[in-house]
């Protein structure tokens, strides 16, 4: 008789039904978005913040450039008023810092003859907006000293920014590029996640059942490789319940913060307002962009990428959730697989490397395609190759490849798994395993 539903769905109620799995599927989302709502708040706060600073220019040359913004705002000294006084007078209206440029004999001496006075360390970001404002003027102002019009200098600069089209017609761009670099790379780490986080919970479920000698009562009525293909299924199913929740949730959570407390959650990523004005090119150039973005996006294969993802995803999950459920059911506590985990955490981290670096480099190349074509490292790999434009042809061998090794993993697994899962008191070696297999 097959038991394997009846299996999968003790292992799934079993789990969900868990005091901790409910208190953590609720709580992480609350808790994450807890501390990205904070550093949000603690974000918005400080980029509204108002930034008084004292210009005290005895060059003479760039006391005019400094604009007021929303979060800065600029007081030009007397140039007559000496630096000390300077100081006095800043440290009394207590400003925020004194930009002093010094007067200099040639323009080349300017990088010399500039400091800034704060109490307290100054913003990164102010730095690097002060000196590009103050290096674009001296530039400007040198050209003109050199006799040559900056005018002419600019309107004779060509931006180049190069098209690209294959062989066959089909156009794209560095956008492009950009969109599936993100697609790839997120599909791979995703997996990674996912089979790191709940291929672990299987191999604990193993060893919990194998120490409570619950197993020795399971297995007079069941078969071990139904027994370990429902606990992979059926945690399976778990992990892809509590990602739903996490996401419903999570955009929940998201929306109430937004609108309830008034944080902006993309404030984690702003820049400082003098870099947000450098990098903004006006409304009709970020609509450009946005457009650009939108369509690269659906320049992407789409319908292959969201096939291709499932199916690379389920397969290389089970192979290996079959080796972590072996490993479980070899030892009696987590302690004992530290000498295991290593065949199986070294392909994961080769897989991210080689998709993180070479992918991105030459998604094409030998080494690329070779690796996608490895099982243990194919589901990262062609997941991060795919949105390039990998061929169907390889994208089913290289499915078939991981689906026949998994088949065959599932069968040494169980091999194992069913000699392992009576074992009790002894340290397992890689030579014991092997006898187990052989059984």
């Amino acid at each position: 008789m097959n038991h394997l539903p009846l299996i999968i769905k003790r292992e799934y109620l079993a789990k969900v039904r868990n005091k901790a799995f409910i208190i953590m599927t609720f709580l992480s989302p609350l808790i994450i978005i807890g501390l990205i709502s904070v550093v949000a708040y603690l974000t918005q706060m400080n980029n509204s913040k108002v930034r008084q600073i004292s210009v005290l220019d005895q060059s003479g040359l760039v006391k005019d450039i400094f604009k007021d913004t929303e979060n800065t705002k600029y007081s030009v000294l007397d140039d007559s008023i000496t630096l000390e006084n300077a100081k006095t007078i800043v440290k009394e209206k207590g400003d925020y810092g004194l930009l002093h440029i010094q007067k200099f004999d040639s323009i080349k001496d300017a990088s010399t003859s500039i400091r800034f006075y704060s109490e307290d360390s100054p913003s990164l970001t102010l730095i690097n907006s002060l000196d590009d404002k103050i290096e674009k003027e001296l530039t400007t102002i040198n050209m003109k000293n050199l006799g040559v019009n900056p005018q002419i200098i600019e309107s004779s600069k060509v931006y180049i920014d190069i098209e690209q089209e294959s062989f066959a017609g089909i156009k794209s761009s560095k956008l492009d590029s950009g969109i599936k670099i993100i697609f790839g790379v997120i599909a791979g780490y995703l997996l990674f996640m996912f089979i790191i986080i709940y291929g672990n919970m299987i191999m604990r479920s193993v060893i919990e059942e194998k120490t409570s000698r619950i197993i020795e009562v399971i297995i007079s009525s069941v078969k071990p490789m139904q027994l370990m293909l429902g606990k992979i299924i059926g945690t399976s199913l778990v992990g892809i319940t509590q990602v739903i929740i996490w996401i419903i949730l999570g955009s929940g959570l998201i929306v109430l913060v937004s609108l309830i407390f008034g944080i902006d959650l993309g404030q984690m990523g702003m820049p400082q307002q003098e870099m947000m004005e450098q990098a903004m090119q006006g409304s009709e150039g970020s609509m450009e962009k946005a457009q650009q973005f939108m369509n690269a996006f659906f320049n992407l294969p789409l319908t292959n990428l969201i096939i291709a993802f499932i199916l690379f995803f389920i397969s290389g999950y089970l192979l290996y959730s079959s080796l972590y459920a072996a490993i479980g059911a070899a030892v009696d506590n987590e302690t004992d697989t530290q000498q295991f985990m290593m065949p199986i955490i070294v392909p994961l981290i080769l897989a991210v490397y080689v998709g993180g670096f070479t992918v991105i480099e030459d998604p094409h190349g030998t080494v690329s395609t070779v690796f996608s074509f490895i099982p243990l490292t194919s589901p990262v790999v062609m997941l991060m190759r795919i949105p390039f434009g990998v061929p169907i042809w390889q994208q089913l061998l290289s499915l078939l490849i991981l689906i026949s090794t998994f088949m065959f993993t599932v069968w040494f697994a169980a091999k194992i798994y069913r000699v392992g899962i009576l074992m009790y008191g002894k340290k397992p070696s890689y030579k014991e395993l092997i006898k187990w297999i052989k059984y």
